[in-house]
């Protein structure tokens, strides 16, 4: 007799959740270019036309999932910012959410920072994006009109402040440096921003 294998049918009624869980697996182990919505239906126990209920096609997918990132970061910022703290701690308080998210999730913000980038990005995904990095802009513009920090446009005074941080989130997520050596790196970072290099 032969054994045929289990099927996984879908019960609960949570395929979009679950195709999103399987995206970020496969995007974790084996990259964006190995996502395919027929595989994840596989996966899923589902027919190869069911995920089409939820995502019409790849890039659809893809969009997906560069939210639930952008959700979850933006959540992970909520949690750490305290408006009521000095800007340097407040600033480290917020960098370091960001590194954690960062290192821990570094297949998933490349792809978050690709689908911002996209012409045709949804407004759903500018609201995203100016609950993490607008966030981050803002307390920059408030430092600035508290007299903590040098004035200018805002914008570029973040660009360089996240492209600090990224660059230790990246040499993290790369093994160039260990967490704990990463977050004291931060410190001194966050430090060096706001006073400068030059002796005084």
């Amino acid at each position: 007799m032969t054994h045929m294998p289990e099927s996984r049918p879908y019960h609960h009624g949570d395929l979009r959740a679950a195709l999103l869980a399987g995206a970020e697996h496969t995007l974790r182990e084996k990259g964006v270019g190995s996502l395919s919505l027929r595989e994840l239906a596989r996966e899923t126990g589902v027919s190869h036309a069911a995920p089409g209920r939820h995502f019409k096609d790849k890039q659809a997918l893809l969009n997906a999932l560069a939210l639930t990132g952008y959700e979850r970061l933006a959540q992970a910022l909520n949690s750490a910012d305290d408006p009521a703290l000095p800007l340097q701690p407040r600033l480290t308080a917020l960098a370091r959410a960001y590194l954690g998210f960062a290192t821990d999730n570094a297949e998933l913000l490349e792809l978050m920072y690709a689908r911002k980038h996209e012409p045709g990005a949804s407004e759903q995904m500018a609201a995203a994006i100016d609950r993490t990095v607008g966030s981050l802009e803002r307390v920059i513009a408030d430092a600035q009109k508290r007299g903590e920090i040098v004035e200018g446009e805002p914008e570029r005074v973040t660009l360089i402040v996240g492209a600090a941080l990224q660059g230790i989130a990246s040499f993290t997520a790369g093994g160039m440096l260990d967490p704990d050596t990463a977050r004291a790196t931060l410190d001194d970072a966050i430090h060096h921003l706001i006073h400068g290099l030059k002796p005084r």
